[in-house]
């Protein structure tokens, strides 16, 4: 009778514990979280282990639940990763709350992590790049691709990429006027031309015209892609202006078309219509698309944009892209800033404006079968960011909001599931 009795205890007791394959791993995206950026290449290193990940909608700040597994949990505290463990009936009970009719929150299986490349050069510049930074910070492996890779049809070896701070016009980044005679600035030109001449284009502009539009075929079949500062609105001039002279002599040797204005196509850009080039090669503008308030015009503590709030069930592309642990992100300054509103198509979904100002920093849209994401801005956690800066210490900023945005970006494309042409 005694043994029966330790026999039955036995048997609850088994069917009480968990083993650790049944719990759960819950890392926090709130306020709780001790280092948010670190968080996100915890996740995404396990997704490309080949371990399934929920990402949790507007559920504390965006949060993560995975299976128990001993490195998920070993990688997390060497990183300084908040995470909780969880009864696999808690863990039911968290993923029924979030999918509750009437809730805006919503659980995306994240299953296979993009493979990362960043359209940069080999060569040092002097400035740095934001999202190259977050990806090393956070210990998310990503590739280098510049404009031999790009014409040579290797994007389709990749599903996300990254736009550097970029000139798609051709024009240097306008940076003629300030640094024409300073090294880096003439060793630059240098190899530009020089690749341009390898690569069988006359100018340094049609050759990155035809980068641009290699880019856009490369997002119409299927592809991610997310750009910052001038690799946004440089972007889709070179679109509206393939086939158009608009870079001065300072830059290729000959006039630019007197007609190129009135010659633009919007039709064949991805987020900016009526826009007015500015050719002169003395203004560090490419045009009338970028906010030009400058730093001492606008009180730093009053600049900052909000993110919308998108419906977590129904819309949850850009509920991916403003996952953060706060509503309202600080600004910071780029050679282009912020996107004039009159100048986006109705088309594009606005994911961060700044409030009474007119001004939109984060934007996404579809074209074809992939899609595309603009975050104005150099750097999130340097207001004025110049040339020659040191670059951001991410150690300094691990509960970034504005560098949450650029991360956010990474991840979505593990949910969205499509064939891509090749």
């Amino acid at each position: 009778m005694k043994n029966r009795f330790i026999l039955s205890a036995f048997f609850m007791l088994a069917i009480v514990m968990e083993t650790p394959a049944q719990q759960q791993v819950l890392i926090p995206m709130d306020e709780s979280q001790t280092n948010h950026l670190k968080a996100y290449g915890v996740i995404f290193n396990h997704v490309t282990d080949g371990y399934p990940v929920k990402w949790l909608l507007n559920y504390r700040g965006g949060s993560f639940l995975a299976v128990v597994d001993n490195d998920i949990i070993r990688k997390s505290r060497l990183r300084n990763v908040s995470l909780e463990t969880v009864s696999s009936a808690r863990a039911t009970s968290i993923v029924q709350e979030i999918e509750r009719p009437g809730s805006n929150t919503s659980v995306v299986n994240l299953e296979k992590a993009p493979k990362i490349a960043v359209y940069t050069p080999n060569q040092a510049l002097p400035w740095d790049d934001a999202v190259t930074l977050a990806l090393t910070y956070a210990e998310v492996k990503y590739d280098k691709v510049w404009d031999v890779e790009v014409l040579e049809g290797k994007l389709k070896e990749y599903d996300w990429l990254h736009l550097h701070h970029e000139d798609f016009t051709g024009q240097y980044g306008k940076f003629w006027a300030n640094y024409r005679n300073v090294p880096w600035y003439i060793t630059q030109v240098r190899q530009m031309e020089a690749m341009a001449k390898e690569l069988g284009y006359n100018k340094v502009s049609e050759q990155k015209k035809a980068v641009a539009r290699t880019i856009k075929e490369y997002v119409g079949n299927g592809g991610f892609l997310f750009a910052m500062c001038s690799g946004t609105d440089t972007f889709d001039i070179a679109l509206a202006a393939e086939g158009i002279d608009i870079a001065s002599t300072q830059f290729d040797g000959d006039a630019i078309d007197p007609n190129a204005q009135e010659k633009l196509d919007f039709s064949k850009t991805f987020a900016f219509q009526d826009f007015n080039i500015i050719i002169d090669p003395y203004q560090y503008e490419h045009a009338d698309v970028d906010v030009t308030t400058r730093p001492n015009q606008l009180d730093r503590s009053l600049d900052f944009f909000t993110l919308f709030d998108f419906s977590a069930k129904w819309d949850p592309v850009p509920t991916m892209l403003t996952q953060n642990h706060v509503s309202s992100v600080k600004g910071f300054y780029g050679q282009t800033t912020a996107f004039r509103k009159e100048k986006v198509k109705s088309s594009v979904v606005i994911l961060g404006e700044s409030p009474g100002r007119n001004q939109v920093k984060y934007i996404h849209s579809n074209y074809g079968q992939g899609t595309w994401t603009f975050y104005a801005g150099h750097d999130p956690e340097d207001y004025t960011h110049r040339v020659n800066d040191p670059p951001t210490d991410l150690d300094l900023h691990p509960n970034s909001p504005g560098y949450r945005l650029i991360l956010n970006n990474i991840l979505f494309p593990a949910a969205k599931k499509k064939k891509r042409k090749t």
